[in-house]
């Protein structure tokens, strides 16, 4: 390994939030508030985002993760129930029905694509009467075929809760990513499309589900602890009438995200034309196959394929290659088969998935952030390209 190699002349991160003094002065007009946790920040913040979105009701919560299993309980997920995902998504996709005393059911995804697989999702239906809600995950923010899942749903009167974390802001001519089932889940979390370090936002169209949410995010009281504080009739009477959970959203947060909801199009609008200098630059070399593109796609990820006849290393060591010169990489996801707790619960098997098991062998997650300069970009795209070229076979 040459000098260079061991001290790369640049760095470029795997991502950077972008923040700016709006930020900062909404998280301190909260400070100086006196009131940090849940409360008209909160209550700000979801009616902007479910008008941004059209959602009847939009639920903030302090993680997707959490907001995945209160709207899996809110849908009926429990003991003796299943929810019917992908393997290719991140752990808590299934363990939130775990946590609720449900089990989780895999269907491959798609060949051309990280999308679950609508043929193999109505080849598990028809085999299992116990799978209650379809959980697909839009990875990267590239929409799932919500038409055909949406379909099969109805058939076998499932419910449908989208994994839309990298989701926001998808845009169709049918609505957003995360507004077509039942529910949908979107994550805040430090490197998401909008960021409040943690957190998350449940959008669902039924008013009970909407209320049941509420109510489990924090412990099973009946009434808000907004409520509750700033009622002068009352304040301390309250009744808890279910075992509910601790889930809610804070206010500090709430007021950052209510600043990078309002620069949510401008962050799409950048990432997309990185993306499409990055899908430029590297959709005319063989060494590659660039991520699918569907419409309203997100573009949370960059996720690029290596074509492993074209070199001689494995994406393993073209990986540790990149870091080497200094560029920030991920892979999208490691595959629940690929996990020690879920492959031996459920007896798990790569061969068993082999859409999903070629994309992990394969897939590469590049840096990728709104604010990354042109300078960052092309370091990016020359050190990928070269370190293929050097690895030829």
């Amino acid at each position: 390994m040459n000098t260079t190699e061991q001290n790369p002349a640049r760095e470029v991160p795997f991502f950077r939030p972008s923040f700016d003094r709006r930020e900062e002065e909404a998280a301190i007009r909260v400070l100086h508030s006196g009131w940090l946790t849940t409360g008209k920040e909160t209550l700000a913040f979801e009616k902007e985002f479910a008008d941004m979105v059209h959602s009847p009701y939009a639920l903030a919560v302090n993680s997707a993760s959490n907001g995945l299993m209160l709207a899996m309980e809110a849908f009926g997920i429990g003991k003796g129930t299943k929810i019917l995902t992908s393997p290719y998504t991140f752990v808590s996709t299934a363990t939130s029905a775990l946590h609720l005393g449900g089990e989780a059911v895999y269907a491959d995804i798609e060949a051309d694509s990280y999308s679950i697989d609508p043929e193999k999702i109505e080849d598990k239906l028809k085999q299992d009467k116990s799978i209650k809600a379809i959980v697909p995950i839009h990875i990267a923010g590239n929409l799932c075929n919500m038409k055909a899942i949406n379909s099969l749903a109805k058939k076998y009167n499932v419910a449908v809760i989208e994994d839309a974390a990298h989701a926001f802001p998808a845009k169709t001519t049918d609505g957003y990513g995360g507004t077509f089932g039942d529910a949908g889940v979107f994550s805040f979390y430090a490197t998401k499309t909008i960021t409040t370090g943690e957190g998350g936002m449940i959008c669902v169209r039924n008013s009970e589900a909407a209320e049941r949410i509420k109510l489990m995010r924090s412990h099973g009281i009946n009434r808000t602890i907004w409520d509750r504080y700033t009622d002068k009739h009352a304040s301390w009477q309250y009744d808890v009438i279910a075992e509910g959970y601790k889930c809610n959203l804070p206010d500090i947060l709430s007021a950052i995200g209510r600043v990078q909801l309002q620069k949510a199009e401008d962050f799409y609008r950048k990432r997309k034309l990185i993306a499409e200098r990055f899908t430029r630059a590297f959709g005319q070399l063989d060494f590659f196959q660039v991520p699918p593109d569907g419409e309203g796609n997100a573009w949370h990820l960059y996720l690029l394929r290596i074509v492993p006849e074209t070199l001689s290393i494995g994406r393993d060591d073209f990986a540790r290659a990149l870091q080497e010169r200094g560029l920030g990489i991920s892979v999208h996801f490691i595959p629940h088969f690929e996990l020690t707790f879920l492959k031996e619960r459920y007896g798990l098997r790569a061969q068993d998935f082999p859409n999903a098991a070629a994309h992990y062998a394969q897939s590469i997650s590049l840096p990728f952030w709104p604010d990354m300069s042109d300078e960052d970009v092309q370091y990016v795209i020359d050190t990928v390209i070269d370190t293929a070229k050097k690895f030829r076979r």
